[in-house]
């Protein structure tokens, strides 16, 4: 898939405008500019940005439910897939409080700079997870952050009683899910990523701890 055909993929998937694209265009822009200082992502997947990080992202769009007055990204690195989350609902869901977790201040820096150029409100907590000090959030997720079994670890601090996570996964997810359940009980649901041939997009439901 080249660049083109990865805007209208996300525009066919999000509905989104023709401005919003054009705030994407800045954060790529910046990403290219800024990715050679402080290694935001790999050189191989920088030339593929379109599909292998900003579609990526994208695509967790359609499964946020309607009813969602608060996310968190944990993990966002450049802002993938959190801040991309946030242009979209800068169009689509104005009231969505958006809220991105990330331990490295220079990334953090560069999460605020583009979403400044872009005019896009969002919250950006540089620390890390264990640590964080936020409101709990309809939804948590997460791109290429770590196995199953730690992410859940972490929502009992930043997710609310009927949440629901939206996570990225590699090929190794049918491993992951089985190993999760050895500590937890949880509903998953997992679709066909729109950017990788062996990943989904998991979607863990009814979380407790135990298996």
């Amino acid at each position: 898939m080249n660049e083109a055909a990865a805007k209208a993929r996300i525009e066919e998937l999000t509905n989104v405008s023709r401005e919003t694209i054009a705030r994407l265009e800045i954060y790529a822009d910046l990403l290219e500019r800024w990715n050679p200082k402080i290694n935001l992502v790999s050189k191989t997947t920088l030339r593929e940005k379109w599909v292998r990080h900003f579609l990526d992202s994208a695509q967790i769009w359609q499964h946020i439910p309607e009813n969602t007055r608060v996310l968190t990204d944990i993990g966002s690195g450049a802002g993938f897939a959190g801040l991309v989350l946030a242009v979209i609902a800068a169009e689509k869901n104005p009231a969505l409080q958006v809220q991105l977790v990330e331990s490295d201040a220079r990334k953090c820096a560069f999460m605020r700079n583009t979403a400044r150029e872009m005019g896009v409100s969002v919250d950006i907590h540089t620390t890390r997870i264990e640590s964080v000090d936020i409101p709990k959030a309809d939804v948590v997720t997460a791109r290429a952050l770590a196995p199953l079994t730690d992410l859940l670890a972490f929502t009992p601090k930043i997710l609310s009683e009927n949440g629901v996570c939206l996570f990225l996964k590699g090929e190794g997810y049918a491993r992951e899910l089985e190993s999760a359940r050895e500590s937890w009980t949880f509903d998953a649901q997992t679709y066909q990523s729109e950017t990788h041939g062996s990943g989904v997009l998991a979607e863990i439901s009814g979380i407790r701890h135990g298996g």
